[in-house]
């Protein structure tokens, strides 16, 4: 009896972040950071570099659940792969182990999930980039207490 090999799906992957992923990444990262930490992450995210991490790494580090297939946009996300659409590279935030914070997903969540789905280790691009420190606190006027 000879043995059945389950085809890997290959999923295609674009060059770069697409240009409406960047004010969904912003939209999420406005309930996680200041204003100034925000805009300074975006403009680290466009500058970065393209790296690949594992989907199962991704979502260890994150410290999400993986959604299920059936999930609407984890769905769309699927069908583009068998389409043959290329996916748009992730948008990622560091974490931090000393501080208990874990890698954050600003944008490709779902991506990342329909990806898993496929093969757990599906090699994901990714921009990664460090929370910069939050903003300094103004200077204190000169009058004296």
């Amino acid at each position: 009896m000879a043995k059945t090999s389950k085809q890997k799906v290959t999923v295609t992957w674009a060059e770069a972040p697409a240009e409406h992923d960047y004010p969904s990444a912003e939209s999420f990262l406005r309930l996680i950071a200041e204003p100034a930490q925000v805009q300074a992450c975006l403009i680290l995210l466009a500058e970065a570099p393209t790296t690949h991490q594992a989907a199962k790494d991704i979502l260890r580090a994150s410290r999400l659940p993986l959604l299920p297939s059936t999930d609407p946009e984890v769905a769309k996300d699927l069908k583009k792969v068998s389409l043959q659409t290329p996916l748009s590279p992730i948008l990622l935030v560091r974490g931090d182990i000393a501080e208990g914070r874990p890698l954050q997903i600003a944008d490709g969540y779902h991506r990342v999930c329909a990806s898993y789905q496929l093969d757990e280790d599906t090699s994901i691009p990714c921009r990664l980039v460090t929370l910069p420190a939050a903003a300094a606190t103004p200077p204190e006027s000169g009058h004296a207490p």
